[in-house]
């Protein structure tokens, strides 16, 4: 190397050496408070009993336009009614009794979920009459009596041939109709017992033995024609008031991906308010957790309501993601109101963005970072999962630019007790405009969403400046030609 050479290429060291530091980017910081509003989320809210086995109960009094949007939080429409009344006569099926309700909640973006019972208290042949007609064998008995000869009730035997035959013919059909639907939240098992709740003491009295191996073969049913369907099986099925949190029946249950809802709380007085919540620790972490309380107005007559704190703890307790409304649901909002409320920033998950920072400028084409924390104020994992996404819009609404973090799946944000959720602070690189070449320099309306990958909105927040599309307005920012 030449002695010039050597001088030029000292003199550009000593000159890097005595370069001012790049100055840090200007930030916008927002520390959004939580709005306090009711969210309708998918697997979580509060499930209405439109019918609760006696078709009148509890949708009767609505009318077709009314879909109870003053119900803060409601998300789910529960149609529970005996197999009789969908499949009267063999293969023939009455199905609007399940889609016109249903219909009325879908258009108003809400889901709807089942049970077909085969066992009623207060109906002959909730199995269809044409299915002991065809052989099934089963048992006449008195409620609450159990087994009598000529009895005013009929229970198939639920694990003869015959029987789980015809109900796997019309789960097949149900199958061909619901398995899959985007509007399906979930569907109980509740081909086996008492009003579909896993329980023969009162009516056939099927031995525990027995009732075990029956109890997998519908499991086994349901998970064979409903792969893509949330299905879900009342704690009943291994006794309402057995303690305890592994039951062999039930953990076959969660291996299978089916959940556990308790069928009901706040039947008894309290401390036997409930019974199951330690089994719900097994599920609640991977599974949503269903609640569903008492008839509102009987466990009000037997004092096992209180105050409606119960209901709140309960929702503590098991984790839960839903809840029901099983009585007149205005009456029940009517008189609860205030422990509603509480409910719904506690039950299923509840995403708060805590805090944003973002540069106020930033360079078309080139990488900028964005720091922000997230917690799950919620009592449950985020099951559904979803990524943080920015979006920014024009003046008119356009959309300039959709940013994704797919590095951050809200799923893992855990669950915390009551104002102690833990915070998850995540840095997310963006590049705004990158060969788009319609971007153009000017100051954009920031909003921000959770959802899919491709940065569709899914999740509702709880904050303010909403686009009716589940994004939310945080500010602004400033594109500048690199």
């Amino acid at each position: 190397m030449n002695m010039r050479l050597r001088i030029i290429l000292s003199a550009v060291l000593i000159a890097g050496l005595n370069l001012p530091a790049a100055e840090a980017p200007d930030l916008q910081t927002l520390r959004p408070a939580d709005t306090g509003e009711a969210l309708v989320n998918p697997d979580m809210g509060w499930t209405m009993h439109f019918y609760s086995n006696i078709p009148k109960n509890y949708g009767s009094q609505l009318e077709p336009s009314d879909t109870l949007d003053d119900f803060p939080g409601l998300s789910t429409v529960y149609l529970r009614v005996p197999w009789a009344y969908v499949e009267p006569q063999e293969g023939k099926f009455n199905w609007a009794l399940l889609d016109t309700p249903a219909q009325r909640w879908i258009a108003k973006g809400k889901k709807i979920s089942f049970r077909i019972s085969c066992s009623e208290s207060w109906l002959k042949f909730a199995t269809p009459e044409w299915v002991k007609n065809a052989g099934a064998k089963g048992v006449f008995f008195e409620f609450g009596k159990g087994p009598k000869e000529n009895g005013p009730l009929w229970d198939p035997d639920f694990g003869d041939p015959v029987f789980l035959q015809k109900l796997e013919h019309f789960l097949q059909a149900m199958a061909a109709r619901y398995d899959g639907n985007p509007a399906v939240a979930f569907l109980d098992i509740g081909s086996y017992g008492m009003w579909g709740e896993g329980h023969t003491m009162g009516s056939s009295r099927v031995p525990d033995e027995r009732a075990d191996k029956i109890v997998r073969q519908h499991i086994d049913l349901h998970v064979k024609l409903f792969p893509r369907t949330r299905l879900c099986i009342s704690d009943d099925v291994v006794g309402p008031s057995k303690p305890g949190r592994h039951f062999p029946l039930l953990d076959y249950a969660l291996s299978k991906g089916v959940s556990v809802r308790d069928d009901s709380i706040c039947v008894q007085p309290p401390p036997n308010s409930w019974y199951h919540a330690e089994m719900a620790q097994e599920f609640w972490p991977g599974l949503p957790v269903i609640l569903e309380h008492e008839h509102y107005g009987s466990s009000k007559q037997r004092n096992a309501w209180g105050d409606g704190s119960l209901l709140l703890k309960s929702v503590e307790d098991y984790h839960a993601s839903y809840m029901s409304i099983h009585w007149w649901p205005r009456v029940l909002l009517n008189e609860n109101r205030a422990i509603i409320e509480q409910i719904n920033r506690r039950m299923g998950y509840r995403l708060q963005l805590r805090e944003l920072s973002w540069p106020t400028s930033v360079k078309i084409g080139q990488p900028f970072n964005v720091d922000w924390r997230w917690a799950n104020a919620g009592v449950a994992p985020c099951y559904p999962g979803g990524f943080p996404a920015l979006t920014l819009k024009d003046a008119k609404g356009g959309l300039v630019a959709v940013l994704t973090d797919e590095r951050f799946n809200v799923r893992a944000l855990p669950a915390g007790a009551k104002d102690q959720a833990p915070v998850k602070a995540q840095r997310s690189e963006f590049i705004a405009g990158l060969i788009a070449p319609t971007t153009l320099p000017g100051t954009y309306d920031l909003f921000v969403s959770v959802g899919q990958r491709d940065g569709t909105p899914v999740i509702a927040l709880p904050l303010k400046e909403h686009d009716g599309q589940k994004r939310y307005k945080v500010g602004v920012i400033q594109l500048t030609r690199p």
